[in-house]
């Protein structure tokens, strides 16, 4: 038997452009201030714990890194060069993903945490599932 337990972070305040959505204005520079809840599951340890969330400090600060006070653009924007140049001049904290959205950040948080997580309990449990919400009423699940 497996047990679970649950971990809201706080990412921070994001910034992001959806290139692709020209049916909408999130083809424009916009932000959110994310936060993801994350679902560990495995047996337990010493302590009867699934995860030990005092040990989670690493791993708030590579989310934070990631999401906190930055621009995210995808990796095939049309505009990505003038995004780098920016960021060159320190007009932002730019970051280059794979994809945008908050569907993409979900997999990117469960991707990053369940490494962590793994190594961090020789592979005794892992990240079964992460929701990041953008606001109260937009959120997005990624599951392996």
């Amino acid at each position: 038997m497996a047990y679970q337990s649950t971990k809201i972070i706080e990412l921070g305040s994001c910034a992001f452009r959806q290139w692709k959505a020209t049916d909408t204005h999130c083809c424009k520079l916009h932000g959110y201030q994310l936060k993801a809840k994350f679902w560990f599951e495995g047996d337990l340890d010493d302590k009867n714990w699934v995860v030990n969330f005092g040990g989670l400090k690493k791993l708030k600060e590579a989310l934070q890194h990631q999401f906190d006070h930055t621009l995210c653009i995808a990796a095939d924007d049309p505009l990505l060069l003038k995004f780098v140049e920016l960021g060159r001049a320190g007009g932002c904290d730019l970051r280059i993903m794979e994809g945008v959205g908050i569907e993409k950040t979900a997999e990117w948080c469960f991707n990053v945490a369940n490494n962590y997580i793994k190594e961090h309990t020789n592979n005794r449990c892992s990240v079964s599932k992460v929701e990041v919400w953008e606001h109260d009423l937009n959120s997005a699940v990624y599951t392996e």
